[in-house]
C-alpha cells in the first residue's frame, strides 16, 4: 500500500545538473519519485540519471517512439541505469512496447496513451476519427495486452482506464494542477483529489511545485490532498 507521499512524482523540468540536484536535495523527503524528462536528459545525459537515482526512484520520461529493435535496445540501457519507470508511446501499434518490456529486468514500462496537451480537435487535425477518451481506452487496452506495468493518461480518462486494465497495473496521471492554478499548456487537467478519486495511483506534478515560493510547502499540500 502506497503512502500519499509515494503517490507524488515531481517533474525535474529544468535543463542543468545544478538545478536538478538542488531540487532533488530540497524535495527528496517530500515526494516519492523524481521524473527526468527530455530537456534534462538531452542536456545532462545518463550520468545525471544515476545521480538522481541515488536520492530517490527515477521516472525516466523519454516517451520512446521508434521501431521495436531501437526501442528495445534503448529500454535495455535504461534498465542498466536502474530507473524505476520508462515511458514508451503506444500509438505505433504495440510491438515496440513488447520489445521494451522484454528488454527490461527491473525497469517498469509505462504506455503513453494521449498526451495531456492534446484535445479532440488536435486528434481530428491529425486525421484520427476517434475522440480523446476513445483513443486513450483503445491504447490502454493494447498496452495492457503487451505486458506493460502501467498506463499514462489524464485524470479525465483515469476512471475508464482503471476499469479497463488489470488491477495489478498502475495508472499514472500527469497534467495535475491544484485548484485555482493555471493550466499552462495542458488541455486536460484535474486536481490531485480528482485524480485519486478517478483511480490514479500516482500523479506527476512539475511547475506548481517548481515555481512555488515555498516548494516544500507546495509539495506537502499536494501530498495532503492525495491522502
Amino acid at each position: 500500500m502506497m503512502t500519499p507521499k509515494e503517490r507524488l512524482i515531481f517533474a525535474l523540468d529544468v535543463s542543468t545538473r545544478r538545478e536538478a540536484l538542488a531540487l532533488c536535495d530540497e524535495l527528496a523527503g517530500e515526494v516519492g519519485m523524481f521524473k527526468v524528462g527530455l530537456e534534462l536528459f538531452v542536456s545532462e545525459g545518463p550520468d545525471l540519471v544515476r545521480e538522481v537515482a541515488r536520492r530517490a526512484p527515477v521516472f525516466l520520461d523519454l516517451k520512446l517512439h521508434d521501431i521495436p529493435a531501437t526501442v528495445g535496445r534503448a529500454a535495455a540501457v535504461a534498465d542498466r541505469l536502474g530507473v524505476h519507470y520508462l515511458t514508451v508511446h503506444v500509438d505505433e501499434g504495440g510491438r515496440s512496447l513488447a520489445a521494451a518490456v522484454e528488454a527490461c529486468s527491473a525497469t517498469r514500462i509505462l504506455g503513453i496513451t494521449v498526451l495531456t496537451s492534446i484535445s479532440d480537435a488536435d486528434l481530428q487535425a491529425a486525421g484520427l476519427s476517434t475522440n480523446v477518451e476513445q483513443t486513450v481506452l483503445q491504447r490502454a487496452q493494447l498496452a495492457a495486452e503487451r505486458g506493460v506495468a502501467g498506463i499514462v493518461c489524464s485524470g479525465q480518462e483515469a476512471s475508464r482506464v482503471r476499469e479497463a486494465i488489470p488491477k495489478s497495473m498502475e495508472v499514472i496521471t500527469p497534467g495535475v494542477r491544484p485548484a485555482g492554478t493555471n493550466a499552462d499548456d495542458q488541455a486536460r487537467v484535474v486536481t490531485p483529489a480528482m485524480a485519486r478519486l478517478a483511480g490514479a495511483d500516482r500523479i506527476v506534478v512539475g511547475r506548481p511545485i517548481r515555481d512555488a515560493k515555498d516548494r516544500v510547502s507546495a509539495a506537502r499540500a499536494l501530498v495532503a490532498e492525495l491522502g
